[in-house]
């Protein structure tokens, strides 16, 4: 996982859609009372507190202490820890673990889905959405464009997300002994807020790009790539991001 250091105010009042899309991917979950449910890449725990309230055992994890402060500050009655998810501890303890726009930053996939199926019950079952292949390719093209217009291509790293398709993710799933019962890969166009929602959507999210460039260098590189990017991507002073999601639904046998 690239290191990051997230902003937990800027994350629920610029892009609280992450949470709000997350909601929707609950759905596939459907929680119940008296469920111990665990939450990897919890965030500010937004979406841990919908399933507590339908009555469900809650714990929630991040790798990030900012996001963790913030959710057990907002949500006293639930249990929140920072822990690598690569290195899940638990040992049959779950009967659900849902993730929701997690899995794209971590890199050893191996290590993350063994943990994952070691933590639940048997007959546990993984609900996660995160990106999928092609997911905001139109940026990260950009990106690169304007570094290689620059002629900063050397400095700029741009393969710190796993965004995989059906065939990759189902088999890894399959190959460690999950049933996957559904999964979905879908284009979900997302608005981003304000004339300088795709600025501020960049230093959200893809800061770990400009890690070994100048602060000049790495603004130079932003603004042209939002040059690129306006024509097909800002319209009538808002800004949209070409998501695309896969969404997972998956069994411990």
């Amino acid at each position: 996982m690239p290191e990051i250091v997230w902003d937990s105010k800027l994350y629920d009042k610029q892009h609280h859609f992450v949470s709000d899309y997350g909601a929707d991917v609950l759905q596939w979950l459907a929680p119940r009372p008296g469920e111990d449910i665990l939450d990897v890449g919890c965030g500010t725990g937004q979406l841990a507190a919908q399933m507590a309230e339908i009555g469900a055992e809650v714990f929630g994890i991040d790798a990030s202490t900012d996001m963790i402060a913030t959710a057990k500050a907002s949500h006293p009655n639930i249990g929140f820890e920072v822990v690598d998810a690569t290195k899940l501890p638990y040992k049959n303890l779950f009967d659900a673990i849902f993730s929701n726009a997690t899995f794209h930053w971590i890199e050893d996939q191996p290590a993350l889905i063994e943990g994952l199926y070691n933590a639940l019950k048997p007959k546990g079952r993984l609900v996660a959405e995160f990106g999928g292949k092609g997911n905001v390719k139109s940026i990260t093209d950009a990106i690169s464009v304007a570094a290689k217009n620059l002629g900063l291509s050397a400095k700029l790293i741009n393969d710190f997300w796993y965004f995989p398709s059906i065939s990759t993710y189902t088999t890894l799933l399959e190959d460690r002994g999950f049933e996957v019962e559904q999964a979905w890969l879908f284009d979900r166009p997302t608005k981003l807020t304000g004339e300088d929602g795709m600025l501020k959507w960049i230093n959200q999210f893809a800061t770990h790009a400009f890690k070994n460039l100048t602060s000049d260098e790495a603004e130079a590189i932003k603004s042209l790539a939002i040059e690129i990017l306006k024509p097909k991507f800002f319209n009538k002073g808002e800004w949209t991001a070409d998501y695309r999601r896969l969404r997972i639904k998956a069994w411990k046998r």
